[in-house]
């Protein structure tokens, strides 16, 4: 895409809404280049098997975390497989099959003659392919008939009562009688379409291969990570309208923290020479260790290194971030791991936006105030 043309649909977009399946418009998907792509199920359905194992089991036990598949899933691996064949411009370069979605890395070598949303719809016609092959032979499927009432929504009529469908199953029956051998044969009730996957992919763009054992980890980290949020599914999900003092909180993670015996907001001035932050790095550590849980934007350099100590340390920290969540949004990394153990929560009092903004000092000062907020509404609690 020329500049121009990426000009020109920038300024007609609209508003630019958070999404997860928006494509970047200045990149050339049929080049060159590494992509990580995420499909999930129509609905979030769990047709591709599940997890089993335990999340604290060692990689490699015969207890760790790991994917059990169903017919279904096994047909969408080969599916996956398959790719190379058709497109030998394609090296596939690890999957990762989920219960209700998949994450593929795939490496795009040579120029592809087509965009590689086109090589991602014909993978999904393939899987379409394969869940109808099963669904004809009788086996473990994707197809999940829908019930008398969503399917006569789903052809825009009124749900039609038990007594009504039997009248007039023995009505096909009598009429059965005058009908061609072929038409009589033909089923009586046409159960909707409901397709396997769910509209459009997300994808990553490599930027550096120093990225690449990162996404290969997490795929391989992703049955972990569900069976941990299984165990503690609130700490993982977004939260709205939490009010604390004069302001109210979207967030992610262990609203418990804030009933704590004890709640220390973090200030360290820019003014301390090094020796004197590592003394209240010290301290502030001392504190957290006897169940005191630390809060703070973590603006200034010593502030940083405070709450990223107490972080290593796998000690209670409250984080006044100035993005908002999503109703979309989850934890990443480190933070995944820092929630699921309940050692971190995440607040913030604006809505989310998806610039990269710098703050002011205005909003250093609202964050500080924020945070000593926080600490003084527990003593009440």
């Amino acid at each position: 895409m020329d500049r121009k043309t990426f000009e020109q649909q920038k300024a007609y977009a609209g508003e630019r809404q958070p999404s997860m399946k928006r494509r970047c418009l200045d990149h050339d998907y049929s080049q060159r280049g590494m992509y990580m792509v995420t499909l999930v199920t129509e609905g979030r359905r769990k047709l591709f098997g599940d997890v089993a194992g335990h999340s604290n089991a060692e990689p490699g036990s015969t207890g760790a975390p790991r994917m059990v598949l169903s017919e279904l899933g096994k047909s969408v691996v080969r599916c996956w497989q398959s790719i190379s064949e058709h497109y030998p411009e394609i090296k596939l370069i690890k999957l990762q099959m989920m219960p209700d979605h998949l994450h593929g890395i795939l490496f795009v070598k040579a120029q592809l003659p087509v965009h590689l949303g086109q090589v991602i719809s014909g993978f999904k016609a393939g899987c379409r392919k394969a869940e109808k092959a099963l669904t004809a032979a009788g086996q473990a499927t994707a197809a999940e008939p829908l019930s008398t009432e969503k399917a006569g929504e789903a052809a825009g009529q009124a749900a039609v009562p038990a007594a009504a469908q039997t009248a007039a199953a023995a009505a096909r029956t009598a009429a059965g009688a005058q009908l061609s051998p072929q038409a009589a044969a033909l089923p009586s009730q046409i159960t909707p379409y409901r397709p396997l996957f769910a509209k459009g992919y997300n994808d990553l763009i490599l930027r550096s291969y120093d990225e690449l054992p990162t996404w290969q980890n997490y795929l391989r980290d992703n049955p972990r990570r569900l069976l941990m949020k299984r165990t503690r599914p609130e700490w993982l999900r977004p939260f709205f309208g939490l009010r604390i003092g004069s302001h109210t909180y979207s967030g992610i993670g262990n609203r418990a923290l804030l009933t704590a015996p004890k709640l220390k907001s973090v200030r360290v001035s820019r003014r301390l020479n090094d020796q004197e932050v590592e003394a209240e790095v010290n301290r502030c550590l001392a504190e957290a260790r006897m169940g005191t849980v630390l809060v703070s934007p973590a603006i200034s350099p010593g502030e940083k290194r405070v709450m990223r100590a107490a972080f290593d340390a796998k000690l209670a920290t409250i984080v006044i971030m100035e993005n908002g969540f999503t109703p979309m949004s989850k934890p990443h990394g480190e933070q995944f791991y820092a929630c699921a153990e309940g050692s971190l929560l995440m607040l913030s009092p604006w809505e989310h936006h998806n610039e990269k903004k710098t703050i002011n000092a205005e909003q250093c000062r609202q964050m500080n105030l924020m945070a000593i907020e926080i600490c003084e509404q527990n003593k009440h609690l």
